[in-house]
């Protein structure tokens, strides 16, 4: 009985060698069993034209530039093939089929189809079949798919040609479900030890590769059908691939079909056009009547995606994970080779990801996607540079110029880098020093690039940036004069560069030399005509020069080219206010009220109640952007203040109202943006100083109690509670309004300067000098401030001095804007 029982284990031990391409074992075997029982001569053959025909495929794939060399290897595996063919023995059919495989290796495509059709396997039943021959006959429908696509067409009927389509796409459609199956049982079998209870699997590393040619027939039959333009049964063909029951062996290929789905609903899926999943339709297997599929993942409680965005985004974070978790981390040469390829796989899904994410404006997650990806991205320029931007996006400034830097050390010649980190140090981080650092090292970089235009102007900005915070005039005036030189460098690399023209402008503007920053403004104009900040600053240049009709014409061309910029609407206001009374400037007032309100509703409607849809309406992003542009423009347009006082203003303003809002039940901070609520703070702000130029105090009042509900902490809130005051003659109560106004920003000049006069008017000249001086010291070029300090200084009977200031105050008046230059932000764009 031992006797016949050996040859049993023995062929069993075969076949799970064959199953875990161990050839060299089965080899082995093949010879114990000829030697303990003859007759068994076929089965040496066989699996020696088999061992011999893989490990030829191992090294070389079966490609068009690898066809010589599997006509002169594989001769004696095909003299093998055909001897067990001749005979009558179970190898039979599988000798077949690894056959045609050697024919398709050689590129002889027609014989290889050819003997299919003898083989018949179309007409094949399926009953038990071992794990062997599930992955042979999988490769025989692939190669038979293969095979019709590379071969003439016979007619030239449209007919035809779509019959043979649809061949094409059912054989590599038979040919996945057989792979996927075969996958599935190489996994059941090595974890319940099918093959060989007891026994140490001697499976190689590349056992779960399912083969270049079944791979390329899993991918083309979803493809097909969208090249077909049937793209809801490609659709559907990727969600049945992905839906079978994963095993270790099918996530490399789970990742690659994760993807592919991933990229045809983003490219060609619109929320229209999108067909959700049903699960409760029937598999494939029903469908189809034949056992050899794979077995699919079926319950009630499976997660469905809602929409084309969700499946997307579902999609590519199984691919991330699963690419993720195959990257090679070791960075040896030997090793070089398979690390790119599967770090290419992982830089393709996380373009995607970009993609899809930033449509849907979700720049936090896009963000922790890529700190994921820091791991194995060493020297990885694209990663990090993604990861850099992605970092911008989600407001994490300080450290996007650390990772920045790091991406100008990986590419050190390019000075795009630099001038990105310059960027953000100056207009978000307020480090002007770094900024300015950054920009000098960008220069540096030896070449003509056409970037150093805009590296001096960010240079230029962080000088004039800097030179606002500096306590003492001498070096106050040295950066001005650094800020200059550099805007004269950026003009004189690149004299068409708008922004270098405007920068300039606006430079002079503040050094109070209108006429040379006329000149360059309308230089900026000429190369950029609806540069917005640029029309704004002809308008406020203008009105400096005191041609007041000629800069309201020309602000009411601006509007029509920005009808719903509050910023220049305020300008507006203001020289209504003076050309033409302040009853005109509050229609304007009441027009951007309006606005604000249209503004508000978008950016709630569309904005909130969209994205939790999954949906974000491209106008309130828009607006949404805008009224953050705008932000920059009117805040603080009292003194044009970007001193470090405002930035260290704001945060007090948030401490103290978060400190105010868990003591005091009754204050509830406003739900939503607060840029939007910002602007609308600032419109009430300027409606407040109007009614008080009409003497009326009522309105007024009621102008900062509106604005004082959005903001009750903030400094111009203050200031203007403080000015309703002094236009009621109660000054001592005005008094604290100013000082509290100046706590929270000690470079509030406008807070500065009616805290000096109030103190004037209350006797107290001495300390009203004292805070004058530091009105003008913290702007020099305003021009109330010295006439105030002029007549403070009257008082106290220092004649001269008085009359100093205030004929300093007069020649600065002349040359005044109706608002400060400086509401004009300095951006680089």
């Amino acid at each position: 009985m031992a006797a016949k029982v050996k040859p049993s284990r023995l062929e069993a031990e075969i076949e799970k060698c064959r199953a875990e391409c161990s050839w060299q074992r089965a080899l082995e075997f093949v010879r114990q069993l000829v030697h303990k029982s003859p007759g068994f001569e076929y089965m040496v053959d066989f699996v020696m034209g088999e061992c011999k025909l893989e490990e030829y495929l191992e090294k070389f794939p079966p490609c068009e530039k690898n066809i010589s060399k599997a006509i002169s290897e594989l001769s004696e595996a095909e003299t093998l093939f055909n001897r067990v063919i001749q005979g009558d023995n179970r190898f039979k059919f599988d000798a077949q089929l690894l056959l045609v495989k050697i024919h398709y290796c050689r590129g002889n495509y027609t014989g290889a189809y050819a003997l299919l059709e003898k083989a018949d396997i179309d007409n094949i039943t399926i009953k038990s079949p071992s794990i062997r021959f599930l992955r042979i006959l999988a490769e025989g429908y692939a190669i038979k798919g293969l095979c019709l696509e590379r071969m003439p067409p016979a007619t030239t009927s449209k007919f035809k040609a779509a019959e043979k389509e649809e061949k094409i796409i059912h054989y590599f459609e038979k040919a996945g479900d057989l792979a996927l199956l075969h996958l599935q049982e190489q996994e059941r079998s090595q974890t319940s030890g099918q093959l060989g209870v007891g026994q140490v699997s001697l499976a190689p590393v590349n056992v779960n590769d399912v083969g270049l040619i079944l791979e390329t027939a899993i991918q083309q039959a979803p493809i097909l059908h969208i090249k077909n333009g049937k793209l809801s049964c490609g659709i559907s063909r990727f969600r049945e691939l992905l839906r079978a029951v994963e095993s270790r062996y099918t996530q490399s290929l789970r990742q690659i079909l994760s993807r592919q789905l991933a990229e045809v609903l983003l490219r060609g899926v619109c929320e229209r056009t999108y067909l959700q999943l049903d699960l409760s339709s029937e598999n494939s297997e029903s469908k189809s009547g034949n056992t050899a599929v794979p077995r699919m993942y079926a319950g009630d409680k499976l997660f469905t995606p809602a929409n084309e965005n969700e499946e997307a985004l579902l999609l590519l974070l199984i691919a991330e994970a699963i690419a993720t978790s195959n990257v090679v981390l070791n960075r040896s040469p030997e090793h070089s080779e398979f690390r790119q390829l599967t770090f290419k796989n992982v830089g393709t899904v996380y373009d995607l990801l970009a993609i899809a994410l930033v449509k849907r404006a979700h720049f936090t997650l896009l963000a922790e996607s890529y700190e994921r990806a820091m791991r194995f991205s060493f020297d990885e320029f694209h990663i990090w540079y993604q990861f850099a931007n992605s970092l911008i996006c989600t407001g994490k400034y300080s450290r996007a110029v650390l990772v920045l830097n790091e991406c100008a050390r990986q590419q050190p010649k390019n000075p795009a880098l630099l001038l990105q980190a310059a960027r953000i140090c100056i207009e978000y981080l307020y480090q002007y020093n770094e900024g300015i650092d950054f920009a000098e090292r960008a220069i540096a970089i030896e070449g003509d690039h056409p970037l150093r235009s805009r590296i001096y102007v960010m240079m230029g900005v962080g000088y004039s940036m800097k030179a606002n915070d500096m306590k003492m005039q001498e070096e106050r005036q040295k950066q001005n004069r650094n800020a200059m030189n550099a805007f004269y460098k950026a003009f004189q690399e690149d004299p068409n560069d708008f922004l270098a023209s405007f920068h300039l402008a606006l430079q002079l503007a503040i050094q109070r030399q209108i006429s040379d920053a006329v000149h360059f403004v309308r230089n900026a104009l000429k190369q950029c005509s609806d540069h917005i900040h640029s029309l704004h600053l002809l308008v406020l240049l203008l009105s400096a020069q005191k041609h007041y009709e000629e800069a309201v014409q020309f602000l009411e061309t601006a509007l029509q080219e920005y009808p719903e910029n509050i910023s220049l609407l305020l300008t507006k206001a203001r020289l209504e206010e003076v050309c033409l009374g302040p009853e005109e400037a509050l229609v304007t007032c009441k027009h951007m009220l309006k606005l604000w309100k249209d503004l508000h509703e978008i950016h709630q409607e569309d904005g909130f109640e969209s994205q939790s849809r999954g949906h974000i309406d491209r106008t309130a992003f828009d607006k949404r952007s805008l009224a953050q542009m705008q932000l920059n423009e009117v805040s603080d347009r009292d003194s044009g203040s970007i001193r470090a006082e405002s930035i260290a203003a704001s945060r007090v303003e948030h401490a103290l109202s978060e400190v105010a809002s868990s003591m005091n039940s009754s204050y509830v901070p406003r739900h939503g943006s607060q840029q939007i609520w910002m602007l609308q703070a600032q419109i009430w702000l300027h409606l407040a100083e109007l009614y008080l130029s009409l003497d009326r105090t009522t309105e007024a009042e009621s102008c900062v109690q509106e604005t004082s509900a959005i903001f009750p902490l903030s400094y111009q809130v203050a200031f203007m509670k403080g000015r309703v005051l002094e236009h009621k003659k109660r000054f001592q109560e005005a008094k604290v309004y100013f000082e509290n106004a100046i706590s929270i920003n000690p470079g509030h000049v406008k807070s500065l300067e009616h805290l000096g006069n109030v103190l004037h008017n209350l006797g107290n000249d001495r300390m009203a000098e004292k805070v004058l001086r530091e009105a003008v010291n913290a702007d020099t070029k305003s021009h109330q401030s010295w006439y105030c300090l002029g007549q403070v200084l009257h008082s106290l009977g220092q004649y001269e001095a008085a009359s100093d200031c205030l004929q300093f105050a007069m020649d600065l008046e002349a040359n005044s804007p109706i608002i400060p230059f400086t509401v004009i932000p300095r951006l680089l764009h």
